[in-house]
């Protein structure tokens, strides 16, 4: 009975539909900041797939490559406010409809470099499209803080992919842009998540295959939603935190967890919402 249910759910999931053709093509510029060529790679393929020009975001006094200064210097920044400083952008943003903006996460929201272009930059009437790389997550509160920064703009819905992942972002930027109108074509309709129900043993199995040993996610599966996906499953799991050793007094919290598992593949997760 449950192979049968994921073959109905598959048979409306993925029916080929025409993702919204472009009425009149916008002119887009994709503006990204990135460390570690991670969100380069990323805008590359944006720009590549668009057609958009592309162009970074360089730091006046670039971040060190040592891990933990980079660490320590971006937690400083956002703490206290600092923008650092960030060279003049070459192209002329009074052309541009729509502006893909990328960059890594940090601290749940984007780069300091970021914040100092959206401070800095009228984007009054532009549409604004976010697009990061993490190591578990973070796309959604950045886009939200991007749309506090830039009241005057449309933000849209982003893309984001973690950083472990970067070989699938091609494919899964192809959907993304089909299914947000900005290239034509066809591409699969997902069904919704269904309801969530209580996690089985063998579904928490899962869950705690596609975490590992991530030192980031220490948790536990409570509920889980299924749907197909071509070539295999996705899940949507509620997890609650554990105990964390460094830190016993901190209060547990639930999260979101999308794993993935296609044929003949390990579980991996693919994002976390908290």
């Amino acid at each position: 009975m449950k192979n049968l249910n994921l073959m109905v759910i598959a048979t409306v999931a993925l029916a080929a539909v025409a993702c919204g053709p472009k009425k009149e093509a916008p002119k887009m510029l994709v503006l990204y900041y990135s460390q570690t060529s991670n969100t380069k790679a990323v805008a590359e393929e944006l720009a590549k797939q668009l057609g958009a020009d592309v162009e970074a975001i360089v730091p006046t006094v670039p971040y060190d490559g040592d891990y933990q200064a980079t660490i320590e210097r971006g937690r400083a920044e956002l703490e206290q406010g600092i923008r650092p400083e960030i060279q003049p952008i070459a192209a002329d943003i009074d052309k541009y409809d729509v502006l893909f903006i990328g960059y890594p996460v940090w601290f749940g929201t984007y780069a300091p470099p970021i914040a100092t272009f959206l401070a800095n930059a009228d984007l009054s009437g532009k549409k604004i499209v976010p697009f990061c790389t993490f190591g578990s997550g973070g796309l959604e509160s950045s886009t939200k803080a991007m749309a506090e920064a830039a009241p005057g703009a449309e933000v849209l819905p982003g893309y984001g992919v973690r950083s472990a992942r970067l070989s699938a972002a091609p494919a899964e930027i192809d959907q993304f842009l089909k299914a947000s109108g900005f290239v034509e074509g066809e591409c699969g309709k997902l069904a919704a998540f269904p309801e969530q129900h209580p996690a089985s043993t063998d579904e928490a199995a899962i869950f705690d295959a596609a975490v590992g040993d991530y030192p980031m996610i220490r948790a536990q599966a409570t509920a889980v939603a299924s749907r197909a996906i071509p070539g295999g499953v996705e899940h949507l799991f509620t997890a609650t935190s554990l105990p964390h050793p460094d830190m016993p007094d901190m209060p547990a919290r639930d999260m979101q967890v999308y794993v993935t598992v296609l044929d003949g593949e390990p579980p991996v997760f693919t994002k976390v919402v908290r």
